[in-house]
């Protein structure tokens, strides 16, 4: 079970008095489906056995390619590397309170458990080559 603090690692001790706000709108979740590079769907553990079924996340703070267009051969790329590192597995969301982007999607940052620490999917699929930073 992936712990749902993401920090120094798993079991990660509670954020500093001061900075809880940083650390509020993190949960346990479960990737269904992945569209494209930066949009994929979770059912999402709100904690007390309560969970959210189908809702759609865009990856912030990046964009990669459509896979419908001029971009689809880069698009298909980005959305196998994405779907290849989450689909079907438990991940964490970090999301910024009732923030969600012009087409209704939350917004948010995908870790990934993996060895000892933590990786941000957000940076990786970047990192990769797969995605831009993107400011909107």
């Amino acid at each position: 079970m992936v712990s749902p603090h993401v920090g120094p690692g798993p079991g990660a001790p509670p954020p500093p008095p001061g900075e809880e706000e940083g650390w509020l709108y993190r949960y346990r979740a479960r990737v269904v489906s992945v569209y494209d590079g930066d949009t994929c769907t979770v059912e999402i553990d709100l904690g007390l056995g309560v969970w959210a079924h189908g809702e759609k996340l865009r990856l912030a703070r990046i964009d990669a390619p459509e896979v419908r267009g001029a971009e689809r051969p880069e698009g298909l790329a980005a959305r196998d590397w994405l779907r290849g590192r989450i689909d079907g597995k438990e991940v964490v969301l970090h999301t910024w309170r009732d923030r969600k982007g012009k087409y209704g999607r939350y917004l948010a940052e995908i870790w990934l458990a993996e060895g000892d620490g933590w990786v941000n999917l957000n940076d990786a699929i970047v990192a990769a080559g797969h995605a831009v930073y993107y400011d909107y």
